[in-house]
């Protein structure tokens, strides 16, 4: 069984929500951790593809804009970064059609199928990505 299988049974959502949102988590991940995404490249089939999956970015600027900026930038400042990398996140899911409750079952779920495909070192490596401050 695929990821997008895996994210489209255990959350409930369709092939496109479930490749969108992992894109997300996929490309918020290659750009946090440079070389070292290739670990997590090796034990994800086609994740260029759900990379080029995801919702095209947010207006110049936008990111810091609004209720989804203030969130992420009062999460920092209070010490829960990863809270702060959930909202970026939100944003785009909130393009597919997805809620912040969303983001999180996906980050479970692409957790577990790390853990399951790479080991608990490349699990420990998204998730550094996905908690940082």
């Amino acid at each position: 069984m695929s990821i997008v299988d895996d994210i489209m049974k255990q959350v409930g959502v369709s092939k496109e929500q479930a490749e969108g949102g992992l894109g997300l988590i996929f490309k918020l991940a290659q750009e946090k951790l440079g070389t070292d995404f290739s670990q997590v490249a090796n034990v994800v089939p086609g994740v260029n593809h759900l990379i080029d999956q995801a919702p095209a970015d947010a207006p110049p600027g936008a990111s810091g804009a609004g209720l989804m900026g203030m969130l992420g930038g009062l999460a920092d400042k209070l010490g829960v970064g990863g809270l702060g990398k959930m909202v970026e996140l939100a944003a785009g899911f909130k393009k597919l059609g997805l809620d912040m409750d969303s983001v999180q079952k996906f980050v479970k779920v692409v957790m577990t199928f790390i853990e399951s495909k790479g080991g608990t070192v490349v699990k420990d490596l998204l998730n550094k990505v996905l908690t940082a401050k």
